[in-house]
């Protein structure tokens, strides 16, 4: 996924096929400089 004018890279965690948790998943898509929505809408 790309945002304009933003250049970052992130770490996804991934152990033995287990989901993200929300907690997680929420604080790298704020990370990335991304709202929930955001994200939402490029997925």
């Amino acid at each position: 996924m790309v945002k304009e004018n933003l250049d970052v890279t992130l770490s996804v965690p991934v152990h033995k096929s287990k989901p993200v948790k929300r907690g997680t998943l929420r604080d790298l898509i704020k990370d990335a400089g991304l709202t929930v929505e955001e994200f939402l809408k490029l997925i």
